[in-house]
């Protein structure tokens, strides 16, 4: 019973910077996508695939939105010439949701190229997550931007996303 636990607000440790929470979001991901993988390797059931789908485009939707919504908004008043960089992500945003939106409304049952089609939204964000990570990340990080409200703001839009999406998140 210690009392820093006690004084903290109702979150569940301080809040990450933007940049750690965006982070970690592609973490999660590219572990979904890893167990996606492992169960297509075992030839899994279809709706033990599907489950880990679902789950994938729930995560890169909401991921999305945030970025595009406060993130990349915030990410191209700070970069100013380096602007470009968001122009790039938000296109590479638009590829995947054709494809999330494919996934979304099929089945391994009735897709013949479902199982393609998750590899390669894979694909896609591994390149999409390496750019972020190597080279819009550490620019937006030398740019004044207060990156622990954004961080924050990030955070409670994202709650919002996923309270309307009826999903709590894990700790």
């Amino acid at each position: 019973m210690t009392a820093t636990k006690k004084t903290t607000t109702a979150r569940k440790s301080a809040p990450a910077d933007a940049i750690q929470l965006l982070t970690q979001d592609h973490k999660e991901v590219k572990a979904l996508f890893k167990d996606y993988e492992k169960l297509v390797k075992a030839e899994a059931d279809d709706e033990e695939k599907l489950d880990i789908a679902q789950q994938i485009c729930m995560k890169l939707t909401v991921h999305a939105t945030v970025e595009e919504e406060l993130f990349y908004p915030a990410a191209r008043d700070a970069l100013g010439e380096d602007a470009d960089l968001v122009d790039e992500a938000d296109v590479e945003h638009a590829s995947a949701k054709e494809l999330i939106a494919q996934i979304r409304s099929s089945s391994p049952a009735e897709d013949d190229h479902f199982d393609a089609k998750v590899k390669v939204l894979g694909e896609y964000i591994d390149h999409h997550v390496k750019e972020e990570e190597g080279e819009m990340f550490p620019k937006v990080k030398k740019a004044d931007l207060d990156l622990a409200a954004l961080g924050e703001e990030l955070a409670s839009r994202k709650e919002d996303l996923l309270a309307e999406l009826g999903v709590t998140e894990e700790a």
